[in-house]
């Protein structure tokens, strides 16, 4: 569990995180969204030691983050995994090479051990045979499976990612949202997923954190995101005709359960 307390975080004397509170859930999708200068991408830079919050306060797991020293940091980090926006992966390394970096940085294994690991996680992102491919030979899908496999090769607690549908289509995408949430029930991580992306709030959002102007506007769960009130997030969410149609039918289709187990019960 990450928890967060009256953060706030300024550039220039205007600010951009003003006293936001919230907890990120272990064993949970715990999205952040908001449009373009809502404040969620400061929030998980933030969140991960990126920026210095101005005030407030963040804890992994009962500990304070903001106070603590850069040894016990470091140690932090490597309970910490991240998939990048772009995947980040490096273009002269192969797949293998890509994914067994943070265990040449963080572990005195041997060869062996490690090569057995980066195959495990590449098995469990169903990928095979691309341990010698460099990211320029791979699809964008894949080197989003590869941003995910390097993001879990050290066992994180704590998984945030990105915007991981960035520059994917909505069949590739459905597969990474799904890909996120099963390897966060499975291994029980606390994941944190920067985003924009509808289809992933709607399917993965067991927890939702809606930013607006710095605040936190709006927090609940995918179910109740539907039913929301809050007129700030339903013209963020529902910008479109067609958005606003699904709404209505989701919301139909929903009470018709509601009502159902209602009368069976």
């Amino acid at each position: 569990m990450i928890e967060v307390k009256d953060l706030k975080k300024g550039f220039d004397g205007k600010p951009v995180i003003n006293g936001v509170s919230a907890i990120f859930q272990t064993g949970k999708c715990n999205l952040i969204i908001g449009s373009s200068g809502s404040g969620k991408t400061v929030l998980m830079k933030c969140l991960v030691g990126l920026f210095e919050p101005d005030s407030g306060d963040i804890s992994y797991g009962g500990k304070d983050f903001t106070s603590m020293n850069e040894e016990d940091r470091k140690i932090l980090r490597q309970q910490i995994g991240m998939l990048f926006q772009g995947s980040a992966l490096f273009d002269s390394m192969t797949v293998e090479q890509n994914i067994m970096f943070p265990l040449d940085m963080f572990t005195d294994d041997s060869f062996t051990n490690k090569l057995s690991r980066v195959n495990e996680v590449l098995d469990r992102v169903n990928l095979k045979e691309v341990n010698n491919k460099f990211p320029a030979e791979i699809s964008g899908g894949m080197k989003k499976r590869v941003g995910i496999a390097r993001a879990i090769v050290l066992n994180p607690r704590y998984l945030f990612c990105d915007e991981p549908n960035s520059g994917l289509d909505p069949q590739t995408s459905i597969l990474i949202d799904k890909l996120i949430k099963e390897i966060t029930t499975e291994y029980n991580i606390t994941t944190v997923v920067n985003t924009h992306d509808m289809n992933s709030v709607m399917e993965t959002g067991d927890h939702i954190i809606y930013m607006y102007d710095g605040l936190k506007e709006w927090e609940g769960s995918n179910k109740e995101i539907i039913f929301s009130k809050n007129k700030k997030l339903n013209d963020f969410i529902f910008a479109s005709e067609f958005l606003q149609d699904a709404k209505d039918m989701r919301q139909l289709e929903m009470k018709g359960k509601i009502e159902n187990n209602h009368n069976h019960g």
